[in-house]
């Protein structure tokens, strides 16, 4: 590590190069609300992360102290970043959207010596989880609180002139999984394995000093903090944020971004969009004709906001084969990654022109991979944690004697190297015919479906799996109309036999049933990266499984 950890520069040091180097260039493009925006050079952003380095040195806080930031992104997340870095500090991002149990979880277990709280929307349901004696500082768009102000403290303090300097192999931030499968665990990542990792996606994406980027996805989880903290830093680049769901359209008109990144959800919900404004038979028709296909591609892609973007990525969950085409016909190539936040999300991307749909690309520089005897996809890399905090036998778990990440994903890979992944090791279960099933493959099949916004097929213990579905929110407003419950039944009774037709027989799904619940973050279905919390939506309707077997029906209304 040492020889190539010499010859990368650290995160800190790229904020420092250029803020001389590009003083007066315009890093930060921040929504103050009301309209309005606040523009941070180079200069004035990493001066005020200085400003508050100088107050975070006065507090006198044990060396490496770790320190929280709960908030959604803006300017003042990177900018704390940065501070606590210069400081001496670890960095402890938490999820935006977390509740007050899991927040007091996250600080009572890293410890934390100070929290940054930020742009909130339900600071209500987390402000239980802030000890009273713990030390909060908040951000010009924070909710009221009685805490000492960002814009106060660097009003009052000089930049720090001598900041800390930081060496690759220590601690640089812990950031605590998403929780899917119990309590959060903390991943500890250490300067060179997040300076290794932005060189190796810049580089292999070829991103220039010239990107424009919409930061909204959370900073806190690692696809977002990888490529568009880091690639920021690492190349210069200019950064827009996001305001709200509401103002999305505008945020991306304003950003013209350049790249983009979304999770599946995002797309779908795009997709849903299109369709609502052009139903999918009537665009199907009109992309068959020449020259007209051409300009309803155009529309499209104007009307997302994504008419100057050179790739856009996908991640964070499996994105169907079906949406990706679709996309594709429409002339955007989504590039699919694949990481977690064991390895900084560095391990696996699609290359433009190298794409396979149903793969999530090749090993990214620098990368092994391999597939064990039981299936599993096992990588390796200088990007690999250091281990979880405080949890040595979690760690030892999680890895193998000579240094592989189990990532607990089944995988397949080709002859060109791309990954496909075949489902969660532990997310297989078991039919009462002793048969065993993989969800993830089926469910993408069926999230194809244009009024179909998630599924999570389930069936252990039962003879043949089901499905349980969650309708699009246009499907859902919509199902009131008789005529059109009656199509979209029909359409679901064409799926089930459509799907069924691909799948070996212990697969077959015996039927779907469409939820009534939506399933959200705010009701514990999803975890805050919107990946489906699989033990909390089965117990939620395991008691009436008997009544939905029982009835021998194709599709069952909740």
């Amino acid at each position: 590590m040492n020889s190539q950890a010499s010859k990368l520069a650290l995160p800190l040091e790229k904020a420092l190069h250029w803020e001389k180097a590009k003083a007066g260039e315009i890093y930060f493009t921040q929504p103050m609300g009301n309209g309005q925006v606040a523009e941070f050079t180079w200069q004035r952003a990493v001066g005020e992360a200085r400003r508050m380095a100088s107050y975070l040195k006065s507090l006198d806080l044990p060396p490496k102290s770790n320190i929280g930031i709960l908030s959604k992104n803006c300017a003042h997340w990177i900018m704390t970043d940065l501070a606590i870095w210069m400081a001496g500090h670890v960095s402890v991002p938490l999820y935006p959207t977390l509740n007050g149990e899991t927040v007091a979880y996250i600080l009572e277990h890293s410890e934390a010596k100070l929290l940054f709280v930020g742009k909130l929307d339900d600071w209500e349901t987390m402000k239980s989880g802030v000890p009273a004696d713990l030390k909060c500082i908040s951000y010009p768009l924070s909710p009221k609180t009685d805490y000492e102000t960002w814009d106060d403290i660097v009003a009052k303090h000089s930049p720090l002139q001598d900041v800390a300097v930081r060496v690759p192999e220590e601690l640089a931030t812990i950031v605590y999984t998403s929780g899917s499968t119990g309590k959060p665990k903390g991943v500890m990542l250490s300067f060179f394995n997040m300076a290794y990792s932005a060189e190796g996606v810049v580089d292999a994406l070829n991103i220039s000093t010239d990107e424009r980027m919409l930061s909204y996805l959370p900073l806190s989880h690692v696809f977002e903090r990888f490529v568009v903290e880091m690639g920021s830093l690492y190349r210069g680049f200019h950064l827009f944020f996001a305001e709200s769901l509401d103002t999305f359209v505008q945020d991306l008109n304003r950003a013209q971004p350049t790249l983009f990144l979304a999770v599946p959800r995002i797309w779908t919900k795009f997709q849903s969009g299109i369709f609502k404004k052009m139903p999918k038979e009537k665009m199907d028709k009109l992309m068959r004709i020449p020259l007209v296909n051409r300009l309803i591609k155009k529309k499209v892609i104007k009307g997302l906001g994504l008419q100057n973007v050179k790739f856009a990525g996908s991640g964070s969950a499996p994105l169907s084969d079906e949406i990706m085409g679709w996309y594709r016909q429409l002339g955007l190539e989504l590039l699919e990654g694949y990481g977690m936040s064991e390895n900084f999300a560095y391990s696996h991307m699609t290359k433009p022109g190298r794409s396979r749909i149903g793969y999530v690309g090749e090993a990214l520089p620098g990368v092994e991979v391999r597939i064990s005897e039981e299936g599993e996809v096992q990588v390796k890399s200088p990007a690999t944690m250091m281990g979880y905090y405080k949890e040595p036998e979690k760690t030892a778990e999680t890895m193998t004697e000579d240094g592989f990440l189990k990532t607990g994903d089944k995988g397949t890979i080709d002859e060109m190297g791309r990954l496909k992944l075949t489902g969660r090791i532990k997310e297989i279960f078991k039919t009462s015919k002793g048969k065993y099933v993989a969800p993830a493959p089926i469910e993408n099949r069926i999230t194809a479906h244009p009024h179909i916004e998630m599924v999570c097929v389930a069936g252990s213990e039962y003879p043949q799996p089901h499905a349980l579905i969650m309708l699009s929110e246009d499907a859902q407003a919509r199902k009131v109309d008789e005529a059109f419950r009656k199509e979209l039944e029909a359409s679901f009774v064409s799926l089930l036999k459509e799907v069924n037709a691909s799948l070996d027989p212990h697969e077959h799904l015996q039927f779907f049933t469409v939820v009534e619940q939506e399933w959200s973050i705010e009701n514990n279905f999803l975890t805050p990266t919107m990946k489906m919390k699989r033990n909390v939506i089965e117990d939620a309707y395991k008691a009436m499984l008997d009544d939905w077997y029982g009835r021998r029906q194709p599709v069952i209304w909740q």
